[in-house]
């Protein structure tokens, strides 16, 4: 498959505070139910895999690591097919990735959050129970993935 790379602008790959993935398994995405923890920013709703950068970590290698923390998924960065940069509400990069429905077996739960799921795109942006401001990076990271 091509490599797909979608910059929203010239941002510079140092000021950013993490990295999220849009992963497609077969025809769905994987999604971790946050922890409901006091303190925490949106206890409870469905996220994407990934986190917080560490250190001077470039956000390719932020969100590999995330991943392989968060499902247990080990992904290379040949694996990440698109990427897209969004300011806010913080300024962080989303990436995507694909695997067949036959690696579905590798994905399981880590240490953070309640429960996993994987789900059809197109319901999972219409659920009310979602982090907000990723509804468009999976729809961005979908339309890449599919073309529209």
């Amino acid at each position: 498959m091509a490599r797909m790379v979608d910059y929203c602008m010239d941002w510079p790959e140092t000021d950013f505070v993490g990295a999220k993935l849009v992963l497609l398994v077969g025809r769905r995405i994987v999604t971790i139910q946050r922890d409901d923890k006091p303190g925490l920013p949106w206890p409870g709703l469905w996220d994407l895999p990934g986190g917080g950068r560490e250190g001077s970590e470039s956000p390719e290698d932020c969100v590999l690591r995330e991943t392989r923390e968060e499902i247990g998924v080990r992904l290379t960065p040949a694996d990440l097919v698109w990427r897209k940069f969004y300011q806010r509400p913080r300024p962080a990069w989303c990436f995507s990735a694909r695997l067949d429905r036959s690696r579905e077996h590798e994905v399981s739960l880590g240490p953070e959050g309640q429960r996993l799921a994987l789900v059809d795109p197109a319901e999972w942006v219409l659920q009310a129970d979602v982090v907000p401001h990723f509804r468009i990076r999976v729809a961005d990271a979908m339309e890449a993935l599919l073309g529209g």
